[in-house]
């Protein structure tokens, strides 16, 4: 058997929810908790780091999680990004996870504060240790609808070995 490193790219991004649809979600990313914005608009929890994680793990095993698969379980009342990122684990077969790395666009909240957190949850999560995820995060200087404060967008590199059967 022979082991070959592979890495994948996944993004995601959603609005911030308007004053007409405020309720009592919080904004949720990497799987907390975040102060200092509005919740993302979306039918899920709308967590945007973790749609980001699972997007690299089907690039990684070419099974896509979000969308389909995502539908479903909303449709079961399941909302929570964590759960989609368990179904994506479920995919890896002969694929390890070995480094994950975020990079963050949003002008608010100010996240600095958030990432050590973040970087412990998704670490839990997935099953790596910390110093095999990595967490930026950038204002985007207006640039973009997320530099302007309009929402959050989030991509996430994923490597990984993966075992081929010689």
């Amino acid at each position: 058997m022979s082991v070959i490193s592979i890495s994948a790219l996944g993004q995601d991004s959603h609005r911030f929810i308007s004053d007409i649809e405020k309720n009592e979600q919080a904004l949720l990313l990497g799987g907390i908790e975040v102060s200092g914005a509005p919740a993302l608009a979306g039918n899920s929890d709308a967590d945007v780091v973790l749609h980001a994680l699972c997007n690299a793990i089907s690039g990684l095993s070419t099974v896509p999680i979000l969308g389909h698969k995502a539908d479903e379980l909303c449709a079961a009342g399941i909302r929570d990004s964590k759960v989609y990122v368990q179904e994506a684990l479920r995919t890896l077969d002969n694929i390890k996870l070995t480094h994950l790395s975020f990079s963050i666009e949003a002008a608010r909240p100010h996240l600095s504060g958030s990432i050590p957190a973040m970087r412990i949850s998704v670490a839990d999560l997935v099953g790596l240790p910390l110093s095999s995820v990595a967490i930026t995060a950038t204002s985007g200087e207006g640039l973009t609808a997320f530099g302007r404060g309009e929402g959050i967008q989030c991509f996430c590199l994923a490597s990984a070995e993966k075992t081929l059967a010689d």
